[in-house]
């Protein structure tokens, strides 16, 4: 009797261990094949040799220029940075932003960066806040207090989720896409997305209202992105694409990994990014829908962009890391022009245009930052109070965790009236209206009172 052919058999002929194996084996000791059937058999599961990287850095367009000396080092880290990306294997094109700033180590794509990838999805450069978004809602002449107030009651910002009792309905055609996808069916993940619709998060999301300049309508707009949900799958995503970095080539940096698309995972990811996008769309209406649901009042327009995500064309994926689509070829359900938030004393700029080949479709995402928020929160003086009192002065600011956070304020920003000029001059779309600002709503401070330090705070002072 012809000995059995094992999965440790084949490692020791030098393949990997693979979902392919499991079939591979029962067709192998099924049809009892020779060595030279074995071998002709077993030549299309081997490796492919690795793919180095690319010997020079592959072109792109840098939208953007220094206008002090506080900007050059900036701009210099980021272009530096997007050399080193742009000699991974798979990228065939790229563009930065004026509102570009550097995210990382050297070789990380940086905010305001497009990576263009040919058959290959990058976890690593659309990051962990997956589909990060603004949609704005037109509520006509509606007073701009009420509609702040209506939505401060609503909405939800910090760690964590809604409890039971303030959730939102979690459509069934949403649960069946979830439920379908190999990447988002874990019971785990399923409970996060349940709990985080409708939550905003932390850092640099925010609820804005304010009036359009050409039609004096209240405006809402929400930024935010796919919360826990994204945060998981970016992670399963990342540990995929370093399986295929490994395997395909080592010499990657491993934030640089991918999915080649044309593998179940690929195809698989896909899809759960799309998912994911219908989820942040609805994270996004839910807020949106309850302010004109408690006013009773109607909703005269609405449209939304996502600006950190992932867009195909063909067999080319745009990784837009903070960069606005103004491509509608990039946006399956386009409704209207594009946002670009500033800073919340500067207005939310209405936009649209047309591709180019520096911009590749795209436009800024916002202002952008010249220094780490330590930097910025070490260069301030004065009380955090009378900064903040100085740099919101007219404004109905608010900060939901009731911890002001300086690292949000203006002055944390790139001068908008710079990104402005320069989207002028490298042609990154046209401003049709401004939203001038009322006021604003944003997380605040909130780990200066998390719940597990008032807990240690109360322990320390029991044991006095």
């Amino acid at each position: 009797m012809k000995t059995q052919i094992t999965g440790n058999d084949l490692i020791a002929l030098g393949f990997r261990q693979g979902k392919w194996m499991k079939d591979a084996i029962q067709y192998i000791n099924t049809n009892t094949l020779s060595q030279v059937e074995l071998s002709n058999y077993l030549e299309q599961f081997k490796s492919p040799d690795p793919i180095g990287l690319h010997t020079k850095s592959v072109d792109f367009a840098i939208n953007i220029k220094a206008e002090n000396e506080l900007e050059k080092d900036n701009v210099f880290k980021v272009v530096n940075s997007m050399q080193t990306l742009m000699k991974t294997p798979t990228l065939v094109g790229g563009a930065i932003m004026p509102d570009a700033c550097p995210t990382g180590p050297d070789g990380i794509i940086p905010v305001g960066g497009v990576a263009v990838a040919k058959n290959a999805i990058h976890p690593g450069m659309h990051s962990a806040d997956i589909c990060c978004s603004v949609m704005l809602t037109d509520f006509g002449k509606a007073d701009p207090k009420a509609i702040l107030d209506a939505a401060h009651a609503n909405t939800h910002f910090g760690p964590g989720g809604r409890d039971r009792d303030s959730q939102f309905r979690f459509p069934k055609e949403l649960l069946d896409a979830f439920e379908a996808n190999v990447f988002l069916k874990d019971k785990q993940m399923i409970q996060i997305a349940r709990t985080h619709l409708g939550t905003q998060g932390d850092g640099n999301h925010f609820l804005f209202v304010g009036k359009s300049k050409k039609t004096g309508n209240t405006m809402m707009i929400t930024h935010h992105g796919s919360r826990g949900p994204g945060a998981r799958l970016y992670d399963k995503g990342m540990k995929v694409a370093e399986r295929f970095r490994k395997e395909l080539s080592p010499e990657t940096m491993k934030q640089n990994a991918w999915i080649p698309f044309k593998t179940e995972e690929g195809q698989d990811y896909w899809n759960a990014l799309q998912t994911i996008r219908d989820w942040t769309k609805l994270n996004h209406e839910v807020l949106h829908n309850t302010v004109a649901e408690t006013l009773e009042i109607a909703i005269e327009n609405r449209y939304w962009n996502e600006h950190n995500f992932v867009f195909k064309d063909g067999d080319l994926f745009y990784h837009a890391k903070g960069a606005t689509p103004l491509d509608a070829k990039f946006m399956p359900d386009i409704t209207g022009p594009r946002l670009i938030p500033l800073n919340m004393s500067e207005p939310v700029l209405i936009v649209e245009g047309d591709t180019t080949a520096t911009n590749l479709g795209f436009a800024p995402h916002g202002a952008g930052r010249n220094v780490s928020r330590t930097q910025h929160r070490r260069s301030k003086t004065g009380t955090t109070m009378q900064i903040f009192k100085e740099e919101t002065r007219g404004l109905d600011v608010r900060f939901f965790s009731k911890e002001i956070d300086i690292t949000e304020l203006p002055s944390a920003y790139k001068n908008a009236n710079t990104v402005r000029a320069q989207m002028d001059e490298y042609g990154l779309g046209k401003v049709i209206d401004e939203v001038l600002p009322y006021g604003c709503i944003m997380a605040g401070d909130w780990q200066k009172n998390a719940p597990w330090k008032i807990k240690r705070d109360k322990r320390n002072k029991n044991k006095r």
